[in-house]
């Protein structure tokens, strides 16, 4: 592929990776019987009323022509009503770890297909899909293991929101209040952790 096939298809296999993310969170939060997300039309796998500009396009774009070794990108967030869930305590948990969990499932998925690939004969086409298919498998990790960081706004927060006791709310609103500078913090000083975590995993469900 040259340079440009190239950076659309990792701009593609981003934006249908974000969207699955996305749609994930709603249909969790349809099950718990809250419809938010589907009056306002989001679940459906069509990309268009997802993508936001910035995070779906320009941002990804930019990482790619920069060279950078992780891409990275979001959709507009799902929304939904806690308040309608019938679980009240561990609903927003289960809402939040839906997107991880359907990345997670994507790439265990085509995980399988490189380990059925390679034990075909080679050839430059077979190479070349699978290649493709590296890229969705990798791709997906680092997006499961990124938004599992339990700071928020990310989807881990929701999980360690809901699991900490009554008596440690306190906690739970500086976590959100401060959220967005330990962050920062995180991705300028620890995001290492992040590109480790998804290589070993990688490693794990490809054989790579």
């Amino acid at each position: 592929m040259n340079s440009a096939t190239d950076i659309i298809f990792q701009i593609a296999i981003l934006v249908m990776s974000v969207v699955i993310h996305e749609v994930s969170h709603g249909v969790a939060a349809y099950l718990q019987g809250d419809k938010t997300a589907k009056y306002a039309g989001r679940l459906t796998l069509n990309p268009i009323p997802h993508l936001d500009p910035f995070g779906s396009v320009i941002l990804p774009f930019m990482l790619v022509l920069a060279g950078s070794p992780i891409l990275l990108g979001w959709a507009k967030p799902v929304p939904y009503n806690p308040f309608n869930l019938r679980n009240q305590k561990w609903g927003p948990a289960l809402v939040g770890a839906a997107g991880p969990l359907a990345n997670i499932f994507v790439a265990l998925f085509f995980g399988a297909v490189i380990r059925v690939g390679i034990m075909q004969p080679y050839s430059s086409q077979l190479a070349a899909f699978l290649g493709i298919v590296q890229n969705i498998v990798f791709l997906n990790i680092v997006l499961a293991v990124f938004n599992l960081v339990p700071i928020p706004p990310l989807d881990g927060s929701k999980v360690l929101l809901s699991a900490l006791p009554t008596h440690m709310w306190r906690v739970g609103q500086m976590l959100e209040m401060y959220g967005f500078a330990l962050l920062l913090i995180f991705i300028f000083f620890f995001s290492d952790i992040v590109g480790t975590a998804s290589a070993f995993l990688f490693h794990l469900i490809t054989g790579f």
